[in-house]
């Protein structure tokens, strides 16, 4: 029997994408997944208190390692979970993966000292990797070394500005981190993680991530939408627990998500490549208070 011309592809991108052993001999067990949190031992002291030993529970933060093609592009240091949404936010927003069948399957290197903490991304073959680029960032961060027009100049050249019209309501953003919060299950036990949501413009949350990195846990959302088939994101909200950082606004554009609302403060080129992009940025959204940095609100 002649095998199908997709399992076909998917045969030959496996072969492509297969995943060397790098690794020399391993060190211990396997990570569980699933466990966002460790307990350890801590010594609790206070003001006319004396000091005893505790059990106290802390967000676990590991390496995870991004592979394409058999070839390391990226390593983030994340909280186990969703590591598939992470690589394919990830590979969004660096401009590589644009539609669901671009990824065949994101799944651990079993040859690697620890294959939980190393992800080969197999990509259909059609998929053009420009793998100079990425394993340089070019312009990922504000710290890349590019000026603020210039960065923004490339980027809309991956992901030109949203054409979003609307206006959203400021009672609806309001509620939105009590939302989020609520669903932080893993900070509730540690107080040690960033988290990011995604609404829609009624306020309705689609999927909240955490994560000690908050650019992981945006990662983790959009790749959520991209693996579930949401993309674009043109009439949602992305809220986020920290600052609002320039890679943070690149990343919602990626999504093409028109709203990016944060708890804490945006950076200048977060505030530029915003406007720019015709992105609403909201900044120190707290209770029923809030900075419109760029767009405009209903109230």
């Amino acid at each position: 029997m002649r095998k199908s011309k997709s399992r076909q592809s998917a045969k030959v991108s496996r072969k492509t994408n297969r995943c060397p052993d790098r690794s020399a001999k391993k060190n211990g067990p396997a990570p569980l997944n699933g466990e966002q949190s460790i307990q350890v031992e801590v010594r609790r002291l206070g003001s006319g208190r004396r000091q005893h030993a505790e059990r106290d529970s802390v967000a676990r933060e590991e390496p995870l390692e991004i592979r394409i093609r058999g070839r390391s592009i990226a390593v983030t240091m994340r909280t186990p979970g969703h590591d598939a949404e992470l690589a394919a936010g990830f590979l969004l927003s660096e401009g590589l993966l644009h539609h669901r069948n671009d990824v065949i399957e994101i799944s651990p290197c079993t040859t690697a000292t620890i294959p939980e903490n190393v992800l080969n991304v197999f990509l259909a073959p059609t998929v053009e990797v420009d793998l100079a680029r990425l394993t340089r960032h070019v312009f990922a961060t504000s710290s890349c070394g590019l000026c603020g027009k210039a960065s923004i100049d490339q980027i809309h050249q991956h992901f030109p500005p949203v054409a979003f019209r609307g206006k959203p309501s400021s009672s609806m953003l309001a509620a939105l981190p009590d939302k989020m919060r609520a669903a932080q299950q893993t900070f509730d036990s540690t107080g040690g993680l960033h988290a990011a949501a995604i609404f829609d413009l009624k306020g309705n949350p689609l999927v909240v991530r955490e994560d000690v990195g908050r650019h992981n846990a945006v990662d983790k959302v959009i790749g959520w939408a991209f693996q579930q088939e949401w993309l674009p994101l043109d009439q949602h909200v992305l809220l986020v627990s920290g600052r609002a950082s320039f890679e943070i606004i690149q990343k919602a554009l990626a999504a093409r998500i028109p709203v990016v609302a944060a708890v804490s403060a945006p950076s200048s080129l977060a505030v530029e490549l915003a406007r720019e992009s015709g992105q609403t940025l909201i900044g120190f959204l707290r209770a029923e208070r809030m900075n419109v940095y760029t767009g405009t609100l209903k109230h």
